[in-house]
């Protein structure tokens, strides 16, 4: 079962220990990055959300693997890109789950995705409104998390363009979600 809860005001707080803990290591490292984002539903005030803060750790593309190097140093486990460009994921260590942690090159199509939502969302109450309807719904009817997040395509779309993304660049996001989910092309 997927849970959504109501937007929790712990939520802003505890992305700032991971941020001071993440921008420590990263330091500790020498690992350069140009700047470490609350992102997803749990950065939206007043968005109902899965209770996991994801963060972005945005860095140049000759900085990403000190960065995922640093992250090791404090527990991060590497997975790789799971299928995203530019992007680099991680087992959470326990101490600091839950959380979806990610290296994100700057100015990739992930990290656009991931700005826009949280971008809109943060400026439209009325579509957050919205979209956290849709997240409840589809957290109550969905069979497992590819069901889920298919359920949240059509809103999440209309998020990604009013947040300025191309038809080509959401294109990709879709393909690249479906890819992750194992849906393939023909969703």
């Amino acid at each position: 079962m997927i849970e959504v809860v109501d937007h929790q005001p712990s939520w802003p707080e505890r992305f700032t220990v991971l941020r001071d803990a993440y921008a420590a290591a990263l330091d500790a490292a020498g690992a350069g990055y140009r700047s470490i984002e609350h992102v997803g539903s749990t950065s939206v005030p007043g968005l109902a959300a899965k209770p996991v803060i994801d963060v972005d750790i945005v860095v140049d593309p000759e900085e990403v693997a000190a960065a995922v190097a640093a992250l090791t140093t404090i527990g991060f486990g590497p997975r790789g890109d799971l299928g995203v460009p530019d992007r680099q994921a991680f087992r959470t260590p326990e101490h600091f789950a839950p959380t979806n942690t990610y290296v994100v090159v700057a100015g990739s199509l992930a990290l656009r995705n991931h700005l826009a939502v949280r971008d809109v969302l943060r400026a439209d109450p009325e579509l957050r409104d919205e979209y956290a309807a849709v997240k409840r719904r589809a957290a109550a009817e969905a069979q497992d998390i590819d069901d889920y997040i298919e359920r949240k395509s059509e809103v999440l779309a209309r998020i990604l363009l009013a947040g300025g993304l191309s038809d080509r660049e959401r294109a990709a996001i879709t393909a690249t979600n479906r890819r992750i989910t194992g849906r393939g092309a023909g969703g």
